[in-house]
């Protein structure tokens, strides 16, 4: 089963983390971190029943960048999705295909979900590698905290159990790869203006396809040479 961290960024309410914990016990998921939580006291634990073990553990940060820091894959959740292929920002996988997706591989990853009332920001979601969600009705689509984290593990759980997929490129070579990327965009003089949303695009499509490390290298190559290339005024022999 996937190694996966669930990250619970500015959660307001002590009973919905213990819940939280008392579903990871029930799907077999230990690692939790909490960014600038509440106070966690009687009423988390009373939730959590036998999962007070995982509270006792959580891990507490004050940024979203330190939960995620060790993880090859970061997703986040949104209750709130817009349509259109457009807007890439907000144009999530539906859970049980991102389970699928990442099913076979052992390295760690994050599920990161936000607060309550208002979400991930979006400068928080613009450093997510993709975003997942859970299909509910038109007109009620936001789940509590709780019970969407509670599917999000179902999910994971159901197809925890597959053959090794190749070795993906890890975190800290795929932000290279971004900022070669953006070092790109630079050389072609890309319009300022398209330039923040095209770099989220770009990993939002690396998230959604998980490189692997040839693929990595391969792509590392052609934006080296490119950016080379363009730069030194030179073409192609």
């Amino acid at each position: 089963m996937p190694d996966v961290r669930f990250v619970l960024v500015g959660p307001k309410f002590e009973g919905n983390v213990g819940a939280v914990a008392r579903s990871m016990a029930n799907f077999d998921f230990e690692e939790l971190y909490l960014v600038e939580p509440c106070e966690i006291g009687e009423d988390a634990y009373r939730r959590a029943k036998h999962g007070s073990d995982i509270l006792d553990n959580a891990v507490s940060v004050g940024t979203m960048e330190e939960a995620v820091e060790d993880c090859f894959l970061v997703a986040g959740t949104s209750g709130i999705t817009t349509k259109g292929d457009r807007n890439y920002t907000r144009l999530p996988v539906p859970v049980r295909e991102f389970a699928q997706h990442v099913s076979g591989y052992d390295e760690k990853m994050a599920v990161v979900f936000g607060r309550e009332d208002i979400g991930l920001f979006q400068e928080e979601l613009n450093k997510c590698d993709l975003l997942i969600n859970v299909p509910t009705s038109d007109r009620y689509p936001v789940l509590n905290l709780s019970h969407a984290a509670t599917l999000v593990m179902y999910e994971l759980f159901q197809f925890g159990n597959v053959t090794r997929r190749a070795e993906p490129a890890e975190r800290k070579e795929k932000e290279y790869m971004f900022g070669f990327f953006d070092d790109l965009m630079d050389a072609i003089d890309y319009p300022d203006h398209r330039r923040e949303d095209t770099s989220v695009m770009f990993r939002r499509m690396m998230g959604r396809s998980i490189p692997t490390k040839y693929e990595y290298n391969t792509i590392m190559g052609v934006f080296g040479d490119a950016s080379k290339i363009i730069k030194n005024g030179k073409r192609w022999e």
